[in-house]
């Protein structure tokens, strides 16, 4: 029977296009201000597709963006915030009806995640949130908080599920620390044939917590 599950937050309980297409259109401005050719038109719209699924370094790096172009987009998404509510995905109701603890670890700008948070308005269904802020050191990464969360509330690996939609964080991260992990293939996702198990509603889970 497990105990607990940790929950990633874009794509996984919501969409990340919720906050409004509009949201990130600023720092793609900027990004095409500063690129001077370093990319081509195609490469670009590659790079702002990819920033609807994956923390602003991650994107910067698998692109090949310059310093500019990083630092163009860093300095607009670090002030953004979600400033209307948002709607979570149909299934997100299943959440105060699994019988666990659960925990939500979400990476990206620390104001611009929080925020998301409020707009959902989904702070009362989780025992503990976390965020892996992009834009704070020490900065310990989904797996860092993942054993703070085994090591605090005294859960063996075995214990705990991890959910979300991203090989090559929240998945990664919990088979590195021998936990079950479960990607949510929500519309646009890629499948993650390192994930133990995949699953299209949250209503799937029941049977993964066992008992």
């Amino acid at each position: 029977m497990k105990k607990a599950v940790i929950f990633d937050l874009d794509n996984c309980l919501a969409p990340a296009t919720a906050v409004g297409l509009d949201l990130y259109e600023p720092a793609f401005e900027a990004v095409r201000h500063a690129n001077r050719g370093a990319l081509s038109p195609a490469k670009l719209e590659e790079a702002f597709a990819d920033m609807w699924f994956h923390p602003l370094d991650w994107v910067a790096q698998r692109h090949g963006f310059n310093d500019e172009m990083r630092a163009a987009a860093w300095n607009v998404f670090v002030a953004l915030e979600a400033s209307r509510p948002m709607q979570g995905y149909a299934d997100l109701s299943v959440l105060a009806e699994l019988p666990v603890q659960r925990f939500l670890v979400t990476s990206g700008f620390r104001r611009l995640q929080q925020s998301k948070i409020r707009a959902l308005g989904i702070e009362r269904q989780f025992t503990a949130l976390f965020i892996d802020a992009i834009d704070e050191e020490p900065r310990i990464r989904k797996a860092g908080h993942f054993r703070h969360i085994l090591q605090h509330y005294a859960l063996a690996p075995s214990d705990v599920l991890v959910v979300g939609d991203d090989a090559s964080s929240e998945i990664d991260a919990g088979n590195r620390l021998g936990i079950t992990t479960v990607q949510t293939l929500r519309p646009g996702v890629a499948s993650a044939p390192n994930a133990s198990f995949a699953v299209r509603s949250l209503a799937e889970l029941r049977p993964l917590l066992g008992g």
